[in-house]
């Protein structure tokens, strides 16, 4: 079975896997799960060839650096494999930092260590989820079909992070001592969540004693965008879910988030998105 969009990719086959890896999950622009059923597969990953075993999973998070290399699989190589594209990736794992004070660590830590063993309870989730992604992807005529993709995207990757998060709270603390502008990074990110309204590159580099162009270089080095990138990321989420989740006015909006003023808040978000607030809105419910 392979089945896929725009953004969403799943397949158990081999065959799948191959097609896979050769028009989407080798690129760097895509967050990989792979749990093992049977066999193994052996896969060129960070500079190394990693083994992933029976009930091993294999999680590879967009780092803009690191794709997939050559592999090779075991005859009885049994699996089931998402991928998702990187854009809805970080929309999600944007919502969720807002709750979650660690989840560049953990994440950090799922990038130094892509394999872990999933338990029985763990492997019926994803099972489950893969199914649910099976039945949305083979019936073509469901009116909200990508909009129920996206929120079954949503649990399966929370679920994982829950999961996750288990073993790196085990683990985070006696990783590799982090670089400096790993560390800097960190602390922009832990500052961008505590004020997500600051949005001047400026005040977060003075907050950290340094220049906005050495946090920009650092948040480039570290992520592959900037630090202007960030910000603007996480205010346009942020827009996103207050015009497609809520009947707050604009201006009501505009207030909250802080914003000067409603006129220069619909001049952001028809910069950022290409249209006003109301017409995103509009365009969004419809």
């Amino acid at each position: 079975m392979i089945l896929y969009t725009d953004s969403l990719f799943i397949t158990d086959e081999q065959e799948g896997f191959r097609f896979c890896r050769e028009t989407r999950s080798s690129s760097v622009a895509t967050m990989s799960i792979i749990l093992c059923i049977a066999g193994y597969i052996d896969v060129y990953y960070h500079g190394s060839m990693l083994r992933i075993n029976k009930n091993d999973m294999f999680v590879r998070i967009p780092d803009f650096t690191q794709p997939v290399g050559p592999y090779e699989m075991s005859p009885d190589f049994e699996f089931m494999q998402v991928t998702i594209d990187a854009g809805i990736y970080e929309q999600i794992m944007f919502d969720h930092m807002r709750v979650e004070p660690d989840w560049w660590a953990k994440q950090e830590y799922v990038k130094a260590n892509p394999i872990f063993p999933i338990n029985e309870v763990s492997r019926d989730f994803f099972k489950t989820y893969f199914h649910l992604i099976t039945l949305q992807l083979s019936d073509k005529q469901t009116e909200y079909r990508k909009q129920v993709l996206m929120l079954i995207a949503r649990g399966a990757l929370l679920e994982l992070m829950n999961y996750m998060d288990k073993l790196a709270l085990v683990n985070v603390s006696t990783r590799a001592t982090i670089t400096q502008s790993d560390y800097l990074f960190h602390r922009f990110v832990q500052l961008l969540q505590a004020h997500p309204h600051e949005r001047e590159v400026q005040w977060y580099a003075k907050e950290m004693g340094i220049t906005p162009k050495y946090l920009s270089e650092v948040c480039k080095a570290c992520s592959d965008k900037s630090a202007g990138e960030w910000i603007a990321d996480i205010t346009v989420s942020e827009i996103k879910h207050y015009l497609h989740n809520t009947t707050m006015p604009i201006r009501e909006i505009a207030t909250f988030m802080e914003f000067p003023n409603a006129s220069f808040f619909c001049q952001y978000t028809k910069k950022h998105l290409g249209m006003s607030p109301n017409r995103y809105r509009k365009q969004r419910r419809n």
